[in-house]
């Protein structure tokens, strides 16, 4: 997606999916969802990361430029890949802060925090249940967090 900040890997997932699919079909009869021996995990993985890294760095980078930024913030779940910190930090212009990996979080756990909230205040979805992007929650729902999170 030049010339925009914006940016989207479905592609590039999508071209590994089909990666391995030709790969498995070119080595013969394997089972379903079984690794084959000589399939280059470690290379795809690899390579895939290496993609994703150089994307959220120049996209990053050319944003921090044309904003004139002070300083960059990285932060979610992927802010944990050691990769992805140690290129931005390298690579743009200006002090790029990151959390400690350990506070990292990714969406799911604020997910599966609602809907452990909604479960105990009686609500279950059907399997209907779509996207709502702009999801609010209600107020009353916000139940403390505890150790004692069990169902």
């Amino acid at each position: 997606m030049k010339g925009t900040y914006n940016f989207s890997f479905s592609g590039l997932k999508t071209a590994v999916l089909y990666l391995v699919r030709d790969y498995r079909t070119r080595a013969g009869p394997v089972a379903a969802g079984a690794p084959s021996d000589d399939l280059p995990v470690a290379d795809l993985a690899a390579s895939f990361q290496a993609a994703v890294v150089e994307v959220l760095v120049e996209k990053t980078r050319a944003a921090a430029e044309e904003r004139g930024a002070k300083q960059v913030l990285l932060a979610g779940g992927v802010a944990s890949n050691s990769l992805l910190r140690q290129q931005m930090r390298e690579r743009i212009g200006v002090p790029v802060l990151c959390p400690s990996p350990e506070l990292c979080t990714d969406n799911a756990a604020c997910v599966a925090a609602v809907g452990c909230f909604k479960l105990r205040a009686g609500e279950q979805a059907g399997w209907d249940l779509d996207v709502v992007p702009g999801l609010k929650l209600d107020p009353h729902l916000a139940i403390p967090c505890s150790s004692d999170l069990t169902l």
